[in-house]
């Protein structure tokens, strides 16, 4: 087929379905002229890809057909099964696919913590930095503890505070050394405040005010490291795709990733800001957290697991991505 000749002569009735798509407002006859219009073009589109895959003429007429196709329908009835495919098959698909990049990450994030945990509680020098006695022991016996008032105020600045950490993580994933800074960072004022706890012998007040939200949420982190960390490697080594296609389609996943762990870290916030805090007993708040945490991996292993077999990869289907020719590899 001579995809020009193709495009020259298809061209005008695209034209029209575009500028139809873009009004506000249609009387009958444009409606009726859109359905038309739009049930032409997707065949087009469906010639031009097996016959001339063109990367651009199908990306262009991809999107001039999905503007009409949102036109025809509405967006209020697809909405909601966005939402469903979103929650039951991208996220947990693009979380799965960075399962280890995550465990990767945590297990760095732990070593590192428990090194700067047992350099601050055997180190002199180290648990000197951390303040002057009195300022330690004030923050032991009470700053520590009284940080995590339970309310719904406190625990909407924890979910605002850690979703902006993990945001930037992923966001600036592609440079390499931000996500490592930041998680770098993090480690090691964790364990030194454990590091302090102990060496005034409060650590284990420290872990039953930490296990609660801390596991899901530091998992979050892990899991937002690990994205950042995937985009960089990407970027190093795309595979058998070109660089480009491969930044977009692993960027693209990992915005869902992004997009998934603001409810995550939503459900941390909760736990903090009502079960850490509150009066419950220990065994049961540590109860929550692991039940929390349990609910989280199941939902990435074997949601994830499932929907990864089926082709799912938390990108956008071809409609929005825009269309790409294989590649061999």
């Amino acid at each position: 087929m001579d995809l020009d000749a193709f495009q020259v002569a298809r061209d005008e009735s695209w034209q029209r379905l575009d500028a139809l798509a873009r009004k506000r407002r249609r009387t009958g006859a444009e409606s009726d002229e859109l359905v038309r219009l739009y049930q032409a073009a997707a065949t087009d589109l469906s010639v031009i890809r097996s016959a001339a895959p063109d990367p651009d003429a199908v990306s262009r007429l991809s999107q001039v057909v999905a503007r009409a196709r949102s036109a025809i329908v509405g967006a209020h009835e697809p909405s909601w099964r966005d939402v469903a495919v979103f929650v039951g098959e991208s996220l947990p698909a693009a979380l799965y696919r960075i399962r280890w990049w995550t465990v990767g990450v945590m297990v760095g994030f732990l070593a590192l913590a428990l090194a700067a945990g047992w350099w601050v509680a055997t180190q002199p020098e180290a648990l000197a930095a951390m303040g002057t006695p009195a300022e330690r022991q004030q923050y032991v016996d009470h700053a520590f503890a009284e940080y995590y008032d339970p309310g719904a105020g406190f625990a909407a600045m924890v979910w605002t505070n850690n979703a902006w950490i993990t945001a930037v993580c992923v966001a600036s994933g592609i440079t390499g050394v931000i996500p490592v800074w930041l998680l770098i960072q993090n480690a090691v004022s964790v364990g030194a405040v454990g590091g302090m706890m102990g060496a005034h012998g409060e650590l284990a007040l420290f872990l039953q005010l930490i296990a609660p939200h801390g596991l899901l949420e530091l998992t979050a982190v892990f899991v937002a490291g690990g994205a950042g960390l995937r985009i960089f490697w990407t970027l190093i080594d795309p595979g058998p795709r070109t660089r480009g296609r491969a930044l977009a389609e692993e960027g693209r996943a990992l915005f869902t990733v992004a997009l998934g762990l603001v409810g995550v870290l939503a459900v941390s916030g909760v736990v903090e800001g009502f079960v850490t805090g509150s009066g419950m007993a220990w065994w049961l708040k540590i109860v929550v957290g692991a039940v929390v945490l349990a609910a989280f991996w199941a939902y990435t292993l074997v949601l994830g697991g499932r929907a990864v077999r089926a082709g799912a990869t938390g990108d956008l289907d071809p409609d929005r991505a825009g269309y790409a020719v294989p590649l061999a590899g």
